[in-house]
């Protein structure tokens, strides 16, 4: 564990020292801004007219109208984002030719891969945890239910952990960082299609292409269900894309 940590330091030091995290943050801060304002203004319009219309304020949900939306927006940024996050992790080792030094260290190769995972998903947690002042300005103004709100945040926190995930493996794959981003963009993408063919389409294979949407799990996160499945949903992906890293590095051992 303290090797993790160790190579976690290091990238965490190579974040803070490139511009990339800071004008990634940035992004993510004036896109998920410009769409927190407009959500809370169409939210407030309607609130309004309910009210006039002679609605009961107590069963005006804000969860529903102003966060569910909010956070399925943030989605598609993140689908961008990320890539950008995770291209340089092991493309810049290659390029650099400071690949095969990291990997006949001593440190193990799942250490390694581990620790710039975990560095990539801290970097992550401080971005996500800037967005909790749109929440805290609410609080001020507003009375939301704060379990459907906590439980949306670890939704997408989950999610967010399987698109690094996936961004780490495409980025073992190649020295290019353009390409790694690509890769991991296109690989996002690609299940986002399947669950717009699992909800839209029949026959036998909806079921399996439904289940196999990240957004289908998120929904219900973001809804205020805490469920077994979609938790081991999330954690199978992020499993299966450090497994396939390995599995990277290991094929080119005996190649």
């Amino acid at each position: 564990m303290r090797s993790v940590w160790t190579i976690a330091k290091k990238e965490l030091k190579s974040y803070l020292y490139s511009p990339i995290a800071y004008i990634l943050t940035a992004f993510f801060l004036l896109v998920s801004g410009f769409f927190f304002y407009n959500i809370l203004a169409w939210a407030n319009e309607q609130t309004m007219r309910m009210m006039q219309s002679g609605y009961p304020a107590e069963y005006i949900n804000i969860n529903q109208m102003l966060f569910q939306p909010f956070f399925s927006n943030v989605t598609i940024v993140l689908m961008f984002l990320l890539p950008l996050l995770t291209m340089r992790l092991f493309a810049d080792e290659k390029k650099m030719r400071t690949e095969e030094l990291l990997l006949t260290s001593p440190v193990r190769l799942s250490s390694i891969i581990l620790g710039k995972y975990l560095a990539a998903l801290i970097v992550y947690s401080g971005i996500l945890l800037l967005t909790a002042t749109y929440a805290v300005f609410v609080f001020i103004h507003g009375n939301p239910d704060p379990a459907p709100l906590l439980t949306a945040y670890l939704g997408l926190f989950l999610l967010g952990a399987v698109f690094i995930a996936i961004g780490l493996f495409a980025s073992a794959l190649t020295e290019n960082q353009v390409i790694a981003a690509a890769i991991s963009f296109s690989a996002i993408l690609l299940i986002w299609v399947l669950s717009w063919i699992g909800e839209g389409g029949g026959g036998a294979w909806r079921p399996v292409l439904a289940y196999l949407s990240f957004f289908s799990h998120f929904k219900n996160m973001v809804s205020g269900v805490i469920d077994t499945q979609d938790i081991v949903y999330f954690l199978s992906f992020v499993f299966l894309g450090l497994y396939l890293t390995r599995a990277v590095f290991e094929f080119r051992k005996w190649r």
